[in-house]
């Protein structure tokens, strides 16, 4: 019968129903992701450049403490220009310090400056003494290696006619006139004696000093002279005393002075005692004790703590090193000033930038910082200073230009 086969047609058009219901719609495909940019190569990095600086001074023996401090404020010269990260001729620089002891020893002097020629640096500060300066700078003059001294005070230095050599300091001409003539206007001394230690540094002084004491009106009544290795000055001393001056100067450095002073006053000497930059120092008024009250010395120089620049100097450097003694923030300006030279002239070779050094004009810590064309500092600066309670009290200065002063952070 036809409709037999209704209910199964039925239950077929139900099923094809259910199964359409159950279907699920088909998602659209999401796009790819477009591909990433590809990432720019990083910029290579600049190259770097080795520059040694050499830095001699005595770093053993009796002014080795004036030795490390001129070194030490060398070292932190390096460490704030690393600090900048210099660019110089497309390169950054880093610069190493060489440092080499020559005793004081003038032959030894020259041994290590022809050892920093042989280590190819770029430049050298030092030596300390006079007596080691002067021969060195011949070898540094051969090897076209600019030099700038932070303590060697003697003329001759600078007198040699070589276009390498520069000091950062007044010389014993300037410090001598002053000295001679305090001690005659200022100390009322109408009769002074006057010692040596017969280094460069300290018979070169000594003679400025006489000639400047005799042009203020004054007699010198005694001109003995030692070594810089003596402690035993009792023998001159009495010499001394039967002349009865009413100053005494010593030409030399405060090894020298401090013993020199307790014997003054064990033979009961009156005389007013002053004495130059190398024994006007920490050291001395500790090795002097007692009988350092009253001394007046000078430095070369203005103050360091009075100067614009030198506040954040004298604060870094007794952080990292302790109490500055004499040169130190010189030796520190050396170092800057050959920096300095090296950005004018875009090199780091001396042939290059040696002609800018010449022409500096950097505002240092120790004041402003300009040549003569002998490589002499411009009206460089004297002190004068008196040791009270045992400590450096300043006086008076004649001469410098002070830096100009830090910009202000904004």
């Amino acid at each position: 019968m036809k409709h037999a086969h209704i209910p199964g047609v039925l239950m077929a058009l139900a099923a094809s129903v259910a199964m359409i219901g159950c279907g699920k719609k088909e998602e659209p495909k999401a796009a790819a992701p477009a591909p990433a940019p590809a990432a720019a190569p990083a910029p290579a990095p600049k190259p770097e450049v080795v520059v040694k600086i050499g830095h001699v001074a005595p770093l053993t023996g009796p002014i080795a403490h004036l030795g490390k401090d001129n070194e030490n404020g060398a070292r932190l010269a390096v460490d704030d220009a690393n600090a900048k990260k210099l660019e110089i001729d497309g390169k950054i620089v880093k610069f190493e310090l060489l440092g080499e002891d020559d005793q004081a020893d003038p032959k030894t002097g020259t041994v290590v400056a022809q050892k920093l020629v042989d280590a190819k640096v770029a430049g050298v500060v030092g030596h300390l003494n006079s007596g080691t300066t002067i021969p060195a700078s011949a070898i540094y003059n051969q090897a076209g290696l600019p030099q700038i001294s932070p303590s060697a005070t003697n003329p001759k230095y600078t007198q040699q006619g070589f276009n390498t050599t520069f000091r950062v300091m007044a010389n014993d001409i300037q410090q001598g006139s002053v000295v001679g003539t305090y001690a005659v206007k200022d100390m009322g001394a109408k009769k002074v004696a006057i010692i040596d230690d017969r280094t460069a540094y300290g018979q070169g002084l000594a003679d400025e000093v006489e000639k400047a004491a005799k042009a203020a009106g004054a007699t010198i009544v005694a001109r003995e002279f030692t070594t810089d290795k003596a402690t035993d000055f009792k023998a001159i001393l009495t010499k001394i005393k039967a002349k009865n001056p009413d100053v005494i100067f010593l030409g030399g450095m405060d090894a020298v002075g401090g013993p020199m002073l307790k014997q003054i006053k064990e033979l009961g000497i009156k005389a007013k005692f002053t004495t130059g930059d190398g024994g006007c120092s920490p050291e001395l008024i500790k090795l002097a004790g007692a009988a350092s009250e009253g001394v007046i010395c000078t430095q070369a120089g203005l103050p360091v703590d009075k100067l614009p620049n030198g506040q954040k100097f004298v604060e870094d450097f007794t952080k990292k090193y302790g109490q500055i003694q004499i040169y130190s923030p010189y030796s520190y300006d050396a170092v800057m000033v050959l920096v300095d030279a090296m950005k004018r002239a875009n090199s780091v070779d001396p042939v290059k930038y040696l002609p800018e050094v010449g022409k500096t004009a950097y505002d240092g810590v120790t004041g402003k910082i300009e040549f003569d064309d002998k490589g002499d500092i411009k009206n460089g600066a004297i002190t004068v200073f008196v040791i009270q309670d045992g400590k450096l009290v300043t006086l008076k200065s004649e001469g410098g230009t002070a830096a100009a002063a830090p910009e202000a952070k904004k």
